[in-house]
């Protein structure tokens, strides 16, 4: 009789242990959004100062245009531009669209590596990578240069961090050479055809995603800047001399090696069964 009690109640019982798990994941990635926001405002000062070699902590932010400094409630990510139309309060110059794209994209991006690894110290590291990847991505875009304040101490933490992560320290080690050679002997072969920056890029994903991920990384960038290179030679009336940076593509393929890379070998290698 105890027996069928028990399980008449386990037949019935609300199923409050999944919405508690709901409940725990929305808050979760509601963190994370407030967060990714927070710190992509950070990247903004670093998009900007970066370059030309300012200090990240003072002074305070201040408008491009007058100089001003913003007021704490004028620096609320994403809502402060909305709030102000995206005009600077002091001289109603336009705020670039830019600051809440990055905001946007960065708390997106963190939102998106909760849901894919939960809370755990992957989400921190690739977090870091993440944002990373994203400040090279418009520094490269604006200067053409990737500093190597990011890329040199990211090769570290890549390398560091893959000892407690699923990775492993060999994977990361062979990542980060075989990325590294790998452009180095483009930029020899090509006589400068390929940057210092980019080598060290390619180098710091590698000791981040390991081997294999850089290898997609790098198949993914050629075809992105191959498919933009032919666009603009073709619609913007540009020549092949016409210099791309090669950054924002490697990026762009280090992010989908993150989120989706194993699943891309999967196929591919069920692709070559058939």
């Amino acid at each position: 009789m105890a027996s069928m009690i028990c399980a008449i109640v386990r037949r019935f019982r609300p199923p409050t242990e999944g919405i508690l798990m709901e409940y725990s994941l929305l808050y979760s990635l509601s963190v994370a959004l407030v967060f990714g926001l927070i710190i992509g405002s950070f990247l903004n000062v670093c998009i900007h100062r970066l370059p030309i070699d300012e200090s990240l902590m003072a002074p305070s932010s201040r408008c491009p245009s007058c100089r001003h400094p913003v007021r704490w409630r004028d620096n609320v990510p994403v809502i402060s531009f909305l709030v102000l139309r995206g005009r600077c309060r002091d001289c109603g110059q336009p705020i670039s669209w830019r600051y809440p794209l990055v905001e946007l994209a960065n708390g997106v991006g963190y939102v998106l590596l909760v849901w894919r690894f939960g809370i755990s110290f992957p989400t921190a590291v690739y977090s870091l990578l993440y944002s990373s990847l994203l400040v090279i991505t418009f520094i490269d875009l604006d200067h053409q240069i990737i500093p190597d304040r990011i890329t040199l101490p990211g090769i570290v933490i890549g390398l560091a961090s893959s000892v407690v992560l699923p990775l492993g320290f060999l994977n990361a080690l062979i990542g980060f050479l075989l990325g590294g050679s790998l452009f180095y002997g483009v930029a020899v072969l090509s006589r400068g055809g390929m940057g210092g920056g980019d080598i060290k890029l390619i180098a710091m994903i590698g000791a981040f995603l390991g081997w294999k991920q850089v290898l997609l990384t790098i198949f993914i960038g050629a075809l992105a800047g191959s498919v933009v290179g032919l666009f603009l030679m073709a619609f913007k009336g540009k020549s092949r001399k016409h210099a791309v940076p090669f950054g924002p593509f490697l990026s762009l393929g280090a992010v989908v090696s993150l989120f989706a890379g194993p699943a891309i070998w999967n196929w591919y290698q069920h692709l070559g069964a058939f």
